[in-house]
C-alpha cells in the first residue's frame, strides 16, 4: 500500500508525538525535536525525525536514562 503525503505526515507526527511523551517521561527534554520539513516534502518512504540539538545537561541526562534502563 502506498501512502499520501498526508498520512506519511500524521504518521511522522505520531511518532514525534510518541517520543516526545517517552523523554518526557524520564524527565529528558529535546526543544527542538520534530518532523524534519525537507524530507517531510519529499515522495519516498516517511520523512525523518529530527532529534534537534540540545545542551550539555541534556544529553548527559538521556545517556543517565539510557544507562539506567541498561541496568534494568
Amino acid at each position: 500500500m502506498v501512502m499520501t503525503a498526508k498520512e506519511r505526515m500524521l504518521t511522522a507526527e505520531e511518532a514525534v508525538r510518541q517520543l516526545k511523551g517517552a523523554l518526557d517521561g524520564v524527565g529528558v527534554v529535546f526543544p527542538s525535536l520534530d518532523v524534519d520539513q525537507v524530507s517531510a516534502a519529499g515522495t519516498y518512504g516517511l520523512p525523518l525525525v529530527d532529534l534537534g540539538r540540545c545542551n550539555v545537561d541534556t544529553a548527559l541526562r538521556l545517556a543517565a536514562v539510557l544507562h539506567e534502563r541498561v541496568r534494568a
